[in-house]
């Protein structure tokens, strides 16, 4: 498997760009190659989220907000491959250039590039949208990368051109993946572009265009009969379904149950218990929901109970270790999942990216060297989660927390864990409607309050769980960081210092700490594939070893449960072969489907 983009010796641009070698596809590639090109149009995809939605600007902090939004009402300059590690393809650029020490890239636009109300997309369209996603307000996603660009001008006709000052590849890939808007509507009052609500629909640049809207209950897509780039190879075989609808839900279990009255196309299972025991209703018995397993490769990311560094006593690692200790997985894991679920054991688990049991060797070890001094223990000498015999009761785990609250300075004092500043309390922010979510913080609260904490669950709605983790504003909090096998800069977003204070950020921990700068610098000037799978490891180790999770479980497979109708190219899965659950951009429902 190619990682991280490495290929073969030179760079062609032009109809795409790798990190390293060649695009797979040759320039006169006909379609992507997990793709169905003979795919019916047609169909209404009906969809459901738990929660709600008050905007519908996914590019702003402010609001929350279908996350469909953002890739399917917004196109980019390139697209990318998820047969490939890190690949883009043309998409609104009909060509793209970077210079041989990769401190320049330039797009052309193509000339057929037309936004949803018939006008073309302009160098002053892209140009604004750079400069506009890179300020205060926009979503934090954007504005590690736009510090990094010192300029950025129109090349003829068509062209744009974004320059850097030191050499970074990755880097300038990443700004043909920014979502390109319409300025006009903002020229006159740019700051109104900041402002949430659902007033204004998007002018797109994408498939699909907003075509209904109902308040916190659905948001309706339409295919766009005169999209521009229908006949692009990139979009041959995508995009089949004519009609996209959002449906909210206050709880997961009114989502299920609309599910299993047919009133919704599919379901993304995540519970290997409820796969096994929920999936077995008339419809599924008679055929008309189908089961289906998809396998992928790609990491297991983090997913868990994140604790804030800001603020005490998660500054403390031996604190957040004795949190670590006091989570008895494995019975966790027996009642939720019947023992199913696979631990998280690092950020690139279940990839090659994941790092390696034991101390540190090779190129890895001589990355982490310099900074052995300040490095958590288990860095270099190698760290690895709790492990419980999966009852109820983990005194070893108890035991284990309260000797390294012990060493950090707090004691139990009638009943009461209390430290430096007094009684130690723990809220736990949760969204509304997660059933597995709160059960998980359930039977974790009972464990901190064996410890003497004063810890509590934190519910609420999914409008001011954005609000809250946006600001910081919270103990613990339940998130989820996907992460693929072509780490780039986005990781200075997820963990960089700027999330330390600047709002909106990934960096959800407030993690500070210079070794993972030095480990993303070091990933992003690799020159080999081998540098750069050593740099990955590093880096997973040091975030590893900060102990700013609490993590729980990943999915080796995806499970669906869909209409029976509703295809997807089952032979042609690619390396990220889950992407194709996030529906419907491959999938198509049959011709003789009854209307």
């Amino acid at each position: 498997m190619i990682i991280g983009g490495f290929a073969v010796e030179g760079h062609a641009d032009g109809h795409g760009v790798a990190l390293y070698g060649d695009p797979a596809l040759p320039p006169d590639y006909a379609h992507l190659p997990y793709v169905n090109p003979d795919a019916p149009k047609g169909g209404t995809f009906v969809d459901g989220q738990v929660g709600s939605f008050d905007s519908l600007n996914p590019h702003i902090q402010q609001g929350n907000v279908p996350w469909q939004l953002r890739f399917l009402a917004y196109e980019t300059l390139l697209g990318r491959s998820y047969d490939e590690p890190f690949t883009l393809y043309t998409l609104l650029a009909d060509s793209v250039e970077v210079n041989e020490d990769n401190t320049a890239i330039t797009f052309t636009l193509n000339p057929d590039a037309r936004f949803s109300d018939g006008s073309p997309v302009t160098v002053d369209d892209v140009i604004w949208s750079w400069k506009i996603l890179g300020q205060e307000g926009a979503n934090g996603r954007y504005r590690t990368a736009s510090a990094k660009v010192s300029s950025v001008e129109t090349v003829g006709e068509r062209g744009i051109r974004f320059t850097i000052p030191e050499p970074d590849r990755e880097l300038l890939m990443t700004l043909g993946m920014r979502p390109i808007m319409k300025a006009g509507p903002y020229t006159e009052d740019e700051r109104s572009f900041f402002r949430s609500g659902l007033d204004n629909r998007p002018i797109t640049s994408a498939p699909y265009i907003i075509s209904d809207v109902d308040a916190g209950r659905y948001v309706e897509l339409t295919r766009d009969p005169d999209y521009w780039g229908a006949d692009l190879p990139f979009r041959q075989g995508m995009h089949n379904v004519d009609t996209i609808r959002m449906e909210f839900f206050g709880d997961a279990t009114a989502h299920f149950e609309a599910f299993k009255a047919g009133e919704l196309s599919s379901m993304r299972e995540t519970n290997a218990s409820a796969w096994a025991r929920n999936y077995d209703f008339p419809a599924v018995q008679s055929g008309e929901i189908v089961l289906s397993v998809i396998p992928h490769e790609r990491p297991s990311g983090m997913t868990g109970l994140v604790m804030n560094t800001r603020r005490a006593p998660f500054d403390d690692w031996r604190v957040r270790e004795a949190l670590i200790q006091a989570f008895n997985f494995e019975y966790v894991n027996n009642v939720i999942n019947d023992g199913a679920q696979p631990r998280i054991t690092s950020y690139f688990s279940n990839s090659p990216l994941g790092m390696e049991p034991g101390p540190a060797e090779g190129r890895v070890a001589e990355l982490l060297e310099p900074m052995a001094d300040d490095l958590l223990p288990g860095t270099i000498e190698g760290y690895a989660l709790p492990r419980t015999e999966g009852q109820a009761s983990d005194r070893r785990g108890l035991r284990n927390a309260t000797r390294l609250l012990s060493e950090a300075g707090y004691e139990v004092e009638n009943g009461v864990l209390t430290g430096p500043d007094g009684p130690v309390s723990i809220g736990i922010l949760v969204p509304n409607g997660s059933s597995e979510v709160r059960a998980i913080v359930d039977i974790y609260l009972q464990s901190l309050q064996r410890l003497g904490i004063d810890a509590r669950a934190v519910s609420v709605d999914s409008a001011q769980f954005t609000e809250r983790t946006n600001a910081y504003d919270f103990d613990m909090v339940w998130y989820s960081w996907g992460l693929s096998l072509s780490p780039g800069n986005e990781q200075l977003a997820y963990w960089g210092p700027n999330g330390v204070e600047q709002p909106g950020s990934r960096n959800l921990m407030g993690a500070d700490d210079p070794a993972i700068v030095a480990m993303i610098d070091a990933m992003l000037a690799a020159e080999t594939q081998e540098n750069y799978v050593a740099a990955v490891r590093a880096l997973d180790r040091v975030l590893t070893a900060g102990r700013y999770v609490v993590p729980t479980w990943y999915n080796p497979v995806s499970w669906i449960a869909h209409d029976a109708d509703l295809k997807y190219p089952v032979d042609d899965l690619p390396i990220y072969g889950d992407w194709i659950d996030f529906q419907p951009d491959v999938w198509w429902f049959d011709q003789d489907r009854p209307e």
